[in-house]
């Protein structure tokens, strides 16, 4: 990696705009004359390493008159790229966002069900939900006195809690599981985001099996730009337990750093699978040079031969990477609705750039695709599960009865699913992977 001049952190599988409290279009307070020289900027760089750079346009307004993004979006491949994976933010924002530094959220998400009833999906842990006792499973049935079906638009749902500012207050009626309300009102807040939202393990007829609920693929914060001490902390309990199979639940994961996703995929992968090929990075033909094969290093003592993977279009990205790159060397069976499809990659680019340095403008394109040791890749409508069930959102994290994990366990137990599971299956008309642009997509959160 040393001929890269950015650091080995800034390899991301990101679908796109800033989670923390960063407007693009506050680059619009630049002179003209700054913002012609920082657009050049931005198209040369582009040119450089886009990955579709050779289907940029020729004809480009370098005017100054538009903000950044809306510069970058005359640059965009649409075709293949989608809205929102090639960004503009700040140095500052994409590192926070990689290590799990939010700020302006109240920290947990929501998804809808097949009644278009809207529930909290699930919480973060650490954040003002958490700490308030919010938990999955709770019926939104009010925003701001506001009720779900007023949040209607002529499209579907644009559910809204307001911008992403500290101390900004909304107040949520809840229908409980027991049939109680409650009203709460709580406000936003900065913090360091945990990526688990739980983790048990379970004995089913003589088996141990591990039940890992990950929602971000995220460094350690000031503590490492490449690996997760949640990540170490989840496996070494797996380990210490000795489980026999292993279900990672990624529904709601839209990716993340690749370093982590390594991390994980090392603890997983069976041991005749070490220093073999991991995946593939693969560059526009001007920085082909550059294409190179990451390996694995087996970690830990897990012995498993096959995983069970819950999955939505809320996964994506890196949740895809570890499908797609664990499948040469193991049976991933896969849980839940279609993923997401986002097989390609980016990095920041202000570093190739004085220009971009000075004016604390980071763009950050889509750079390279991925591909496994098969030499497969180009996912863009994503992986089909192998057995298609919906999101059970009335039940909180490993009730037995919550029918995606139960479709899990009762498919390592039994090898299959049972048509009362597979029944379930809806496809909602609100998913909070399409509320968010940009990083924000990648890291949900409201």
């Amino acid at each position: 990696m040393s001929k890269f001049r950015f650091p080995l952190w800034n390899l991301v599988l990101a679908i796109s705009l800033i989670l923390v409290s960063c407007n693009p279009e506050d680059d619009d307070v630049n002179p003209g004359k700054v913002q012609n020289e920082v657009h050049k900027a931005i198209y040369d760089v582009m040119s450089d390493w886009y990955l579709w750079n050779l289907n940029m346009p020729t004809n480009v307004d370098f005017s100054g008159t538009m903000s950044n993004q809306e510069f970058l979006e005359q640059l965009r491949y649409t075709r293949l790229d989608r809205q929102g994976w090639t960004y503009i933010t700040t140095q500052e924002a994409f590192r926070a966002a990689f290590t799990g530094q939010v700020t302006g959220v109240h920290g947990f998400r929501m998804g809808m069900d097949q009644d278009e009833r809207l529930f909290i999906a699930s919480v973060v842990p650490n954040g003002p939900a958490g700490q308030d006792g919010w938990q999955r499973g709770w019926e939104i049935l009010e925003i701001n006195g506001k009720s779900i079906s007023e949040f209607r638009t002529s499209t579907g749902y644009s559910i809204d809690t307001g911008p992403n500012e500290v101390g900004l207050a909304n107040t949520f009626k809840f229908k409980l599981p027991d049939g109680s309300e409650t009203s709460r009102t709580i406000t936003k807040q900065s913090f360091a985001a945990k990526s688990v939202a739980f983790e048990d393990v379970y004995e089913v007829q003589g088996k141990k099996i591990g039940y890992w609920v990950y929602e971000n693929f995220r460094a350690s914060p000031n503590v490492t730009p490449t690996r997760s001490l949640e990540v170490e902390s989840s496996f070494e309990k797996f380990m210490s337990e000795g489980i026999d199979e292993l279900i990672i639940d990624l529904r709601y994961n839209g990716g993340g750093s690749v370093d982590v996703a390594l991390q994980i995929m090392n603890y997983i992968v069976p041991a005749s699978a070490d220093g073999k090929p991991a995946y593939v990075y693969r560059y526009n033909e001007r920085q082909s040079a550059n294409n190179r094969t990451t390996n694995f290093r087996k970690a830990g003592s897990l012995s498993l031969d096959r995983i069970v993977v819950i999955t939505s279009r809320g996964s994506a990205s890196a949740s895809e990477l570890l499908i797609n790159s664990l499948r040469p060397y193991m049976n991933v069976v896969t849980i839940g609705d279609n993923t997401y499809g986002k097989p390609v990659g980016q990095f920041p680019l202000s570093s190739f750039s004085r220009t971009l340095v000075e004016n604390n403008v980071e763009v950050v394109p889509v750079t390279f695709s991925l591909a496994n040791a098969r030499g497969e890749a180009d996912f863009f409508e994503g992986f089909r599960p192998n057995t298609l069930v919906g999101d059970d959102l009335a039940r909180n994290w490993g009730d037995a009865e919550e029918a995606r994990f139960a479709s899990a366990i009762n498919f390592l137990i039994n090898g299959n699913v049972s048509s009362r599971m597979i029944s379930t299956y809806y496809r909602p008309k609100w998913e909070m992977i399409d509320q968010f642009k940009g990083l924000e997509k990648e890291f949900p959160m409201f």
